[in-house]
């Protein structure tokens, strides 16, 4: 994956443990990913402006999700 723009691109440290990209511009969340040396790095897919042809496996933090969303794509949900 290429990122445009990278100049603009800000990390914010939101706990010891993890910490988010964003454009320093306009605000938009990026990336999320763990200081703890992991091997993974969350995408914020409403970032790109390209279709990604990017499919859903499973809802995380469904315990947290506004009352005004309904999930009914049958799709396994985790709480957290």
């Amino acid at each position: 994956m290429t990122v445009e723009g990278v100049e603009s691109v800000t990390w914010f440290q939101l706990s010891p443990r993890v910490r988010r990209e964003f454009c320093g511009k306009c605000g938009s969340t990026l990336f999320f990913d763990s200081v703890k040396g992991t091997d993974w790095t969350s995408l914020a897919m409403g970032a790109f402006s390209q279709p990604t042809e990017v499919k859903t496996d499973i809802h995380i933090f469904v315990s947290q999700k506004g009352d005004y969303y309904d999930i009914t794509d049958g799709l396994p949900q985790n709480e957290r």
